[in-house]
């Protein structure tokens, strides 16, 4: 199992704490201290393994369907106006992640990464259709050859920490990485409405860069 090299601190860093604290907690006649800081610093060390893993994926090589960003549950498919970037009438797919589910994120579609940003704001419930307006975000835009794809990655109320890694003008292959929810809930993908056909709905679990969210619609074929 492939690890994310962004989760080395804390995989290392919460198993040597547990440790230094039970030394201290020993030395100070605490033993039944220093054993809780050493299962915690083990259990943590552990969950956070579990965390950063990056597991490979099989990604579609038909250039007319489009693949989730992440790991999660769709819960919401709608039909939305997206005037900053996208300028167009947009379908929005919404994937939520719970602490299970891996939490890199790859890119919908194949293209050259046109805008990029990260914009701060509030920290809602990501279940609220407001957070994706107004809770912090990142914007990451992807204009392949027939469509395009914004994709967000939006922190939620407590775990406030989404990255990208990627630069502008960095061409992308389909499913490539392109960042990581650090304990990020939600991810937006905009593809234009008239441009896909939708393949899920409300409800599918769906596994970044492998399975099928949309294809191009028959007359953009």
């Amino acid at each position: 199992m492939r690890i994310v090299k962004d989760g080395w601190p804390l995989i290392l860093g919460i198993p040597v704490a547990g440790i230094v604290l039970a030394v201290l907690c020993r030395w100070a006649g605490f033993p039944c201290g220093a054993m809780t800081f050493l299962v915690l610093g083990l259990v943590g060390g552990s969950f956070m393994l579990y965390f950063f893993r990056n597991p490979s994926r099989d990604i579609p090589s038909d250039p007319g369907v489009f693949v989730a960003g992440a790991d999660g549950l769709i819960r919401a498919v709608e039909t939305v106006q997206e005037d900053r970037l996208m300028k167009c009438e947009c379908v929005r797919i919404s994937i939520f992640l719970s602490p299970l589910d891996v939490h890199v994120n790859r890119a919908p579609l194949a293209g050259k990464v046109t805008q990029l940003g990260y914009t701060p704001g509030k920290h809602l419930l990501t279940i609220q259709n407001a957070a994706s307006e107004y809770n912090e975000h990142s914007t990451i835009l992807i204009e392949g050859e027939r469509t395009r794809c914004l994709v967000k990655q939006i922190v939620g109320p407590i775990v406030r920490r989404v990255v990208y890694w990627l630069e502008m003008n960095q061409v992308l292959e389909k499913g490539a990485l392109i960042g990581m929810m650090k304990f990020g809930s939600r991810l937006d993908m905009y593809f234009p409405k008239a441009d896909v056909d939708v393949m899920v709905q409300k409800g599918s679990v769906v596994r970044g860069g492998e399975t099928v969210v949309a294809v191009l619609a028959k007359g953009k074929a």
